[in-house]
């Protein structure tokens, strides 16, 4: 006899960012009641307050995804490899595509014959440095520093790629693909627009609908995170001795920016999370190049960026990614200390 019964109904799925923010409030009521409401309050200030530049970094972000400038990415990949390496940095750098959206893309362009160099440049820059995450940083630790990340951006890229084409002839990157890369993105994005872009999008219906998905779910995205940070930044200020971070991460010379880079690399899983508790450190000691460093090398190691590396090249690749991401770090971290 067939089956007859309803199958079983799906558990709904719990968001980890919103079901981290819960918990921090839940804990917060353990330990001191009275603290609830200010810690709320205090992040929902801090959203008001970032809420213009994240509103202005969703329509830019879904500008570009609607009129398809992903097209765009494919000319950093041609010509010479000098021109490449400086084009994919600046559209990883400067581009609203995280690494693990154009990993069959990347993966493409690898298995066609695409110098390593190049995707290196654009694999290093790409995490670190967007519109969304530009406002985001200029709104909550200012435009000197978030022009400063960017800055940085491009410097690890130029480090990575020509460091990559210096060294592509030695056992670290010769045959660097793996045998079976795996190319399934890990942000559920759709298949992006083929062909020439369309800036005036709204002149069909497919895109206006791509540039109201892409709005809603880079808001909700940044929303969620964004919350969790602010509400972590308040734990913070509150709990966490200051003497304590200044002692580890404050002062001169190189052991906190050394550090910073160190902690950052395994520290965090998201970059717009780690602005706002960049900015408690900071109110409680840590030194700029510290921030600086931290930062950087946490957003090239973040999972999301470190995944879509690992998904297609070798483990010694990998090691040579890592490695230009904490010696980027600790001199974006050493430069910036100098110029704050």
């Amino acid at each position: 006899m067939a089956e007859t019964s309803d199958p079983a109904p799906r558990r709904p799925r719990i968001d980890k960012a919103w079901a981290a923010s819960a918990l921090v409030l839940v804990a917060v009521a353990i330990v001191e009641p009275p603290q609830v409401f200010p810690t709320l309050g205090f992040a929902i200030g801090a959203l008001w307050h970032t809420l213009p530049f994240v509103l202005f970094a969703v329509a830019a972000v879904a500008y570009v995804k609607a009129a398809g400038a992903e097209t765009l990415l494919a000319k950093a990949f041609e010509g010479r490899e000098t021109r490449m390496i400086a084009l994919a940095t600046l559209l990883g750098g400067l581009s609203p595509f995280c690494s693990c959206e154009v990993i069959p893309f990347i993966a493409a362009l690898l298995a066609v014959g695409a110098p390593l160099s190049a995707v290196m440049a654009f694999w290093l820059a790409s995490p670190l440095m967007d519109p969304a995450m530009f406002f985001v940083t200029s709104g909550t630790l200012g435009v000197d520093f978030a022009l400063g990340k960017a800055a940085a951006a491009v410097a690890i890229g130029l480090l990575g790629g020509f460091g990559t084409m210096a060294l592509k002839s030695t056992p670290v990157f010769t045959a660097p693909l793996r045998e079976k890369p795996s190319v399934g993105g890990c942000c559920g994005v759709r298949k992006p627009f083929q062909g020439t872009p369309r800036w005036k999008f709204w002149q069909e219906a497919p895109r206006r609908e791509t540039f109201r998905d892409a709005a809603l779910t880079n808001l909700v995205f940044l929303l969620k995170w964004l919350t969790l940070a602010y509400l972590l930044e308040a734990v913070m200020l509150r709990y966490i001795p200051a003497d304590t971070i200044a002692g580890l991460l404050g002062g001169d010379g190189i052991w906190p920016i050394l550090l910073g880079a160190l902690i950052g690399a395994p520290a965090y899983l998201n970059g717009y999370a780690a602005v706002p508790l960049v900015d408690a450190l900071l109110a409680q000691g840590m030194a700029p190049g510290a921030a600086m460093s931290f930062m950087v090398a946490g957003g090239v190691s973040c999972i999301p960026a470190a995944v879509a590396v690992w998904a297609l090249v070798k483990p010694r690749v990998f090691a040579a990614y890592l490695g230009y991401a904490l010696i980027g770090a600790f001199a974006a971290g050493l430069a910036w200390g100098a110029l704050a």
